[in-house]
């Protein structure tokens, strides 16, 4: 089962295995309707009519499509996490810092190609709530300070998270450029884009 999203995103976390199963099934719906229909045209009604839940189950958990699409984006986050976190797996031991932020860049662009809605919501920075340190590329750069450090047996200070923030935000605009370039991601720029990240790392990182 894909992950449930934290209980501060939701109304009411789910308690028992029919309820989370109800929960994803609405998630997945959401995340078909992005892709289908766009954020505006998107409807909590539509969303438990695809689910095939009565739209009593949808406003259980979320009180207007926002806070759902904001669920959407941090259960995306859980599963980027547990997909790099896989990767780093199969290469603990070695590969250095290059390998582990390979691994970062290609899980974000097979999930950009692949995952329903995530064009759209990706990490949450179309539809970004919460105070600062909530924003979606903080939450991710810290997520992947800590991994990634975890990994090469580092301890993370103030300004090693802050070249994580700088790097991620690069890596996001860069993104977007290459997928609004081409729908499948221009190589050329997601190339330029590992040559910059790979670059600004080493300052850190060698």
């Amino acid at each position: 089962m894909k992950p449930v999203p934290p209980a501060t995103s939701l109304r009411r976390a789910p308690v028992q295995r029919r309820s989370a199963e109800r929960l994803t099934r609405i998630l997945d719906a959401c995340a078909d309707l992005l892709d289908e229909v766009g954020y505006d045209a998107l409807s909590t009604r539509a969303v438990a009519e695809r689910a095939g839940v009565p739209i009593g189950s949808v406003y259980r958990f979320f009180g207007n499509k926002r806070a759902m699409a904001d669920a959407l984006a941090q259960r995306n986050l859980e599963v980027y996490t547990e997909r790099v976190g896989g990767r780093l797996r199969l290469t603990a031991g070695g590969g250095g810092w290059r390998t582990a932020m390979d691994a970062v860049l290609d899980e974000y662009l097979a999930m950009k190609r692949t995952a329903p809605g995530f064009s759209l919501v990706d990490f949450g920075n179309q539809i970004p709530v919460g105070s600062r340190d909530a924003q979606p590329n903080t939450r991710v750069a810290d997520r992947l300070t800590d991994m990634v450090c975890a990994h090469l047996g580092r301890t993370p200070d103030e300004d090693l998270r802050r070249t994580f923030l700088v790097a991620v935000e690069a890596a996001d605009a860069l993104v977007h450029l290459a997928f609004r370039m081409d729908p499948a991601g221009d190589d050329r720029v997601i190339g330029e884009t590992r040559g910059l990240l790979r670059a600004y790392l080493a300052r850190s990182l060698d």
